[in-house]
């Protein structure tokens, strides 16, 4: 049996507020075990034995659109994944003041994409870079949104195929 993560875009940001015991009873209704929420931010662990991920990729999304009434993406990994994701940031992770993030996506090209046009960026401090099916950003605190990245990670072209979290939550979703 194999244990995943799904990462949920959007939620509680928005306008888009879903209770975490609901978000678990929704995923547990489809038959995984041992579900759990961690953080009010999306994040979803499961396990289950199936292994055809995109199929239950699109199972996930598809309750969550009937359930909570909004046009919902996830990406999902397995924890083995995971571990090497976090295990392979190539930044100074607990740089004081700096946000560690990793951006995650269901389209390996929409990252090769983001990568490249940040490759045009004056990015000054900030730091971008490529990881095995990843992006790694490294940003000052505070700077995240009005960053040249941040401006570029945020167009609604990325949205329903990568999603962002900080170094930290997926240490806590290991």
């Amino acid at each position: 049996m194999a244990r995943y993560i799904a990462l949920l875009r959007g939620i509680n940001v928005g306008g888009i507020n879903i209770k975490m015991a609901d978000l678990k009873d929704a995923i547990s209704s489809l038959g995984f075990d041992n579900v759990k929420t961690v953080l009010a931010s999306g994040n979803v662990l499961f396990d289950s034995d199936r292994t055809d991920r995109e199929a239950i990729k699109s199972e996930i999304e598809a309750c969550l659109r009937e359930r909570f009434g909004y046009d919902a993406w996830i990406v999902l990994v397995d924890r083995q994944s995971l571990a090497a994701i976090v295990e392979g940031f190539p930044f100074e992770a607990d740089r004081e003041g700096w946000h560690p993030y990793v951006l995650l996506s269901s389209d390996p090209a929409s990252l090769d994409d983001m990568f490249a046009a940040a490759q045009s960026l004056a990015l000054g401090d900030e730091a971008v870079a490529l990881g095995d099916g990843v992006l790694y950003w490294h940003v000052e605190r505070g700077e995240t949104l009005k960053s040249p990245f941040g401006k570029l990670s945020a167009k609604a072209k990325y949205k329903s195929t990568t999603t962002n979290r900080n170094l930290r939550t997926l240490r806590k979703l290991l």
